[in-house]
């Protein structure tokens, strides 16, 4: 060993060309290797141990950012072009979860680092482990914290009991309960941890989120600890991250898969609506808990406002002091990070001009090269997009609610005309030359958007995540739009949508926790108010199972495209069953003429024959519930078994 860190150290000197700097090298190299620091030199102080958490931060993937042409909505919201048949979002259409271990997605990447600042170099299964180990070796070391207050003691331990629990919990979304690993194991350490079951693993999960929650502050700008970083402690754990992840954790042990197991036409027999009460109940008390925090003004979040001169370019109305954008992508901000003062946790995103390379140029057409970059195409799928409602907060399946298939695209959900780029729409607002037939998106059947190898299968686009304006007219991810796209984990907008589930299963519309006053209707309506659709109809609030649809619906198109879909269908019990293992295409025939578009709103387009067809069905059975653990682990040792049918 010692021959080891000499050589590593001689290499290092041979980076100096300076005589003094080998002589100082040799010198240094005379010494024992144990002589200079001591192991336990990480942790006597505040600002040592501090510095010791901060790598498990800087393992966080970035779901955006981790490949060239990254995946990450696996539910039946998005599809790629044939052409993408590498990526995870088609391969999980095949039923192939497998792949998940050689698709380069942020789940699995091979070469994955964790002392790394290359956003390529993070993922979730070898970084979770890690991050789990390390977090058990600064609670074990707590006892060496001894230069430091009481204040300071409570921020490290927090911050380590969170992360054991969040790490665990990410991994269990995707592949059931595990072995929960709250012990420090050292290198000749047995394995024998047994799997848990999910909701078992849950409470001990929950356990580490709740001393998280009294451990830590609301904010770090406003404690002595914080204070040498003052205005940098945004990404900080603290309270109310610890709370929301709390209620998510007992919110998800609730949910219909986690008590019933997996189970084939759950929709038909009622399952996806059989909740876990008890934990219900638990999940509500905890995000009741945040959101007092929140709408009292003590913790520094809120919902960002809505509020636009023109919704189809995003374009800020003046006096608006937050932007709805602003939670996914910031431009023209100095690559300041998105959030806005809604995202609630996120991890770090040292690559800020990354988006530029990667993520501007994964959502738009390739017709003639308009977007420049491989021909992956992220496209929401038709029936994602018929879960926006109409303006008066009616589903399009009401007959009540206006909807005219002659005029699809009129008096919709105000989300709709920020997030999905239809027929009719001007893609490009700079002069578009030799693109001029691709100014005004041509999405009708047989439209010049629609070849299935570069354009849209589906007949629309996505610009919730990017704005459309990254083309080769407009430029926006050229150096000088300064664009940074970054999809946090939490947001308080999902904290509305998990208090409204969980009030829900237990009481239905007016449901509540004891310790926030809003209802669960309530809830789904501050969300409504924000982007100026209407209230949940008086139809569905007197029965519990309409209205749980009207709060599944909500969260389909608050947090559509941001990676929740999969995880929700697969709790709920509805990842096998039809509609929701199908992908659908939007076909009509246009009406107006071309000019048409040139001088009027494209929502005011009238179209004929309107109608969705069937793209592909995804076959799973049972076993696609969970994702299979990698198979060398199950060689590991008998109790962390295979999950079934894998």
């Amino acid at each position: 060993m010692k021959t080891n860190i000499k050589t590593i150290l001689m290499l290092i000197c041979a980076l100096f060309a300076l005589n003094t700097a080998l002589v100082s090298c040799e010198d240094y190299l005379d010494k024992e290797p144990d002589s200079t620091v001591s192991p336990d030199d990480a942790f006597v102080n505040f600002r040592n141990f501090q510095g010791f958490v901060e790598e498990i931060y800087n393992c966080i993937p970035d779901k955006e950012k981790c490949n060239w042409c990254p995946s990450w909505n696996w539910g039946d919201d998005e599809v790629f072009n044939p052409e993408a048949d590498n990526r995870m979002t088609h391969q999980v259409d095949l039923g192939n979860f497998r792949a998940w271990e050689t698709t380069g997605n942020w789940l699995y990447k091979t070469g994955s680092k964790p002392t790394s600042t290359n956003k390529f170099e993070h993922s979730l299964w070898p970084h979770a482990w890690y991050c789990i180990r390390k977090a058990n070796l600064g609670l074990k070391k707590l006892d060496k914290l001894v230069a430091a207050s009481k204040e300071e003691k409570d921020m490290i331990a927090g911050q380590l009991y969170f992360f054991r629990a969040w790490w665990h919990t990410e991994l269990m979304q995707y592949f059931g309960g595990l072995p929960y690993v709250d012990v420090y194991l050292d290198a000749n350490a047995e394995l024998n941890l047994p799997r848990l079951s999910y909701q078992a693993c849950a409470d001990k999960a929950a356990a580490d989120f709740r001393r998280a929650a009294d451990l830590l502050p609301v904010n770090w700008d406003h404690t002595s600890a914080g204070a040498a970083t003052q205005g940098k402690n945004d990404l900080r754990i603290n309270k109310v991250m610890a709370l929301g992840y709390l209620g998510k954790t007992y919110l998800w042990a609730a949910s219909p898969l986690m008590k019933n197991g997996a189970q084939l036409g759950a929709s038909k027999n009622g399952k996806t609506y059989d909740y876990d009460q008890a934990y219900a109940a638990k999940a509500a008390e905890a995000f009741g808990e945040l959101l007092n925090l929140t709408e009292s003004g003590q913790a520094p979040y809120a919902l960002a406002q809505f509020k636009y001169k023109d919704i189809y370019n995003h374009e800020r109305a003046s006096g608006a002091t937050s932007c709805f954008s602003d939670i996914f992508y910031t431009t023209k901000q100095n690559w300041k990070m998105p959030g806005s003062v809604e995202a609630i946790f996120r991890g770090p995103s040292a690559d800020y001009n990354g988006s530029n390379w990667n993520t501007s140029k994964v959502f738009g057409p390739k017709v003639d090269k308009v977007v420049a970059h491989d021909n992956v195409i992220h496209q929401p799928t038709a029936n994602l997009v018929e879960m926006y409602g109409m303006a008066n907060g009616l589903p399009i399946t009401d007959p009540a609610s206006g909807f005219d298939p002659n005029h699809p695209f009129k008096d919709r959900d105000p989300r709709f005309y920020h997030d999905i780029v239809f027929d009719g729409f001007k893609y490009l607002n700079g002069t578009p030359g030799q693109y001029a037939r691709l100014q005004y998106c041509e999405l009708f059947t047989g439209g010049s958007m629609r070849p299935v190898a570069n354009a849209s299968r589906t007949g629309y686009f996505i610009q919730k995540l990017v704005p459309h304006t990254c083309n080769e007219v407009d430029r926006t991810y050229d150096w000088g739009g300064n664009l940074h796209c970054y999809l946090p984990y939490m947001r308080l907008a999902d904290i509305y949508l998990m208090y409204a589930e969980a009030c829900a299963a237990v009481g239905g519309a007016t449901g509540k926790a004891s310790n926030f006053n809003k209802t669960a209707a309530d809830a789904i309506n501050t969300l409504r108010d924000r982007v100026g659709a209407g209230h949940v109809g008086s139809a569905y609030l007197a029965d519990k199972n309409r209205f749980m649809d009207e709060v599944r619906r909500e969260r389909a198109v608050e947090l559509s495209f941001e990676g929740f879909r999969f995880n929700d269908l697969q709790r709920w019990l509805l990842l096998t069953e039809a509609p929701y293992n199908e992908k659908y295409s939007q076909e009509f025939d246009r009406v107006e003429a071309s000019d048409f578009y040139k001088t009027h709103d494209p929502k005011d387009a009238r179209v004929a024959n309107y109608r969705k067809e069937l793209i592909l069905t995804r076959d799973f059975d049972t076993k696609h519930y969970w994702f299979p653990l990698p198979i060398k682990e199950g060689y590991y040792y008998p109790e962390l078994y295979q999950n079934p049918g894998w």
